[in-house]
């Protein structure tokens, strides 16, 4: 795993943020970040949010963003080794909770994708208890699309005590690796957020970008690696000190 690297640089936006560091995954080294969870300020409420950058498309097995160990809860980019669907889907899986495999594929290694997934598992109306977004659209073709009922507690992926993983798929026992850049990568344990709570539009490029998430509320298990300090690029900013361990 490298040293932080410089994202291309920002334009000017009307907030004026500029994201300073990237951090790469080398797929061919193993590398991967790992922590502990602990006690959840809610089992139905969440927003994970991430830039990630590919480097490596698949030709098997599954790249992987975000997992809770040894279970079938992940975040991830398909491949041909890896259950249902087509090479380069975006897969969001909590166990029984729910599932869901995108229509859409995600090739360009050109390209930055803000991927958010926002949960409440109280509302009502079942398409607003999970909701996917990329680069702030909402993700609504899926070729796979299970809700969880309402008022589930979601396990494992988000919520269960135990070691969570960013860059490796722990829930195929840590045989797959992420190839590519990931930035600003939060976690909001207790609320389920938009975008907008993550990036904003350029006011000169109208292209998608990070904006200061510092003042979000993060909850117990919530953290915000931006990955910054060279000597602890797990380092948590939130101001939890839910640091994650850098492995290879």
């Amino acid at each position: 795993m490298s040293n932080p690297l410089i994202l291309g640089t920002n334009s000017i936006k009307d907030t004026g943020y500029e994201v300073a560091n990237s951090l790469r995954f080398n797929k061919g080294s193993s590398d991967y970040l790992n922590r502990t969870f602990g006690t959840s300020t809610s089992t139905k409420k969440c927003t994970y949010s991430c830039w990630v950058k590919r480097s490596k498309l698949n030709d098997s097995g599954g790249q992987y963003l975000f997992t809770f160990n040894n279970t079938g809860s992940a975040i991830y980019f398909n491949g041909s080794g890896t259950g249902a669907g087509t090479n380069d889907e975006l897969v969001i899986n909590s166990d029984s909770n729910f599932a869901f495999y995108t229509d859409d594929l995600y090739r360009d290694v050109s390209a930055w994708y803000h991927i958010v997934v926002a949960v409440d598992t109280t509302q009502g109306t079942a398409s607003n208890r999970v909701k996917i977004y990329v680069n702030n659209v909402q993700v609504t073709n899926f070729g796979t699309e299970t809700y969880p009922s309402q008022n589930a507690d979601f396990n494992n992926l988000f919520s269960s005590s135990g070691v969570h993983e960013i860059g490796r798929g722990a829930a195929t026992g840590g045989t797959e690796y992420f190839g590519g850049y990931m930035a600003e990568v939060v976690f909001i344990d207790g609320q389920q957020l938009d975008p907008t709570s993550f990036g904003e539009f350029d006011s000169d490029t109208n292209i998608w970008k990070p904006i200061d998430v510092s003042d979000l509320t993060f909850g117990n298990n919530g953290f915000y690696l931006d990955f910054e300090n060279s000597g602890s690029l797990g380092a948590d900013v939130s101001g939890n000190g839910n640091n994650f361990t850098v492995n290879n």
